[in-house]
């Protein structure tokens, strides 16, 4: 009897169920207020990721130029030939094509004046390629800030259910507000690192296309400065 006793009291034990939470439930159970804060975080998600391709592009775009560009440009000029280096430059179609064109268009100036005149172009080619590259900065210091926002007006209702109770308010109801007010910081991080990360490549990119127009520019002054 003692044997059958305790089979039954096994059989009756209760099962304990694990929940489960798509992430569609987690965002919509965060209330209004971090519904907004995640719809927010995926805009600017969107966002980061448009500025960044769109940059990453053009950018690619910008760093390709013909490896004989320059030996092109050098015979043309020491030739006398400076329509034909022009149209040279406006072929290619590059931040370096057009300095070099900017240069060229100012033969027979003093060569400080040629060489501010490339410095001024050079700046504005800069200007171009790093266009909305900020806002991605903005984002990936700004979109941790606004899901730590939404976790903290979680946290105030979470304990402001908790106050109206009278403390009475059940653990695992104050559980499911916190760690569903958590996940706007965790959206917030991830835009964060995605935007941050995207940032600083796009600045290396950048870099690279800056010197890439810096060794050109040098390479066209001195082409100048040669004895005739």
């Amino acid at each position: 009897m003692i044997q059958e006793s305790a089979g039954i009291t096994d059989a009756v034990e209760p099962v304990i169920e694990e929940k489960t939470l798509s992430l569609y439930d987690l965002i919509v159970s965060g209330g209004v207020a971090g519904t907004i804060v995640i719809a927010i975080l995926i805009v600017l998600l969107f966002v980061a990721l448009y500025i960044y391709f769109e940059r990453l592009f053009k950018i690619k775009a910008s760093s390709k130029i013909d490896k004989n560009f320059m030996l092109q440009i050098k015979d043309q000029v020491t030739n006398g030939n400076l329509d034909a280096a022009k149209m040279l430059c406006a072929k290619e179609d590059s931040p370096v094509a057009r300095l070099t064109e900017k240069g060229i268009s100012r033969i027979g100036s003093p060569l400080e004046d040629i060489n501010s005149a490339i410095e001024n172009a050079g700046k504005l080619e800069v200007y171009k390629l790093e266009k909305n590259v900020s806002i991605l900065a903005t984002i990936a210091g700004a979109a941790p800030m606004i899901g730590f926002l939404g976790t903290v007006i979680g946290m105030v209702l979470a304990f402001h259910t908790l106050a109206n109770s009278g403390g009475q308010a059940e653990m695992g109801t104050l559980a499911e507000g916190i760690y569903t007010a958590m996940t706007t910081t965790v959206a917030g991080l991830i835009v964060g690192i995605i935007a941050y990360i995207g940032y600083n490549h796009l600045v290396v990119k950048t870099d690279k296309v800056v010197h890439q127009m810096e060794a050109n520019a040098v390479d066209f002054l001195d082409l100048l400065n040669e004895p005739a």
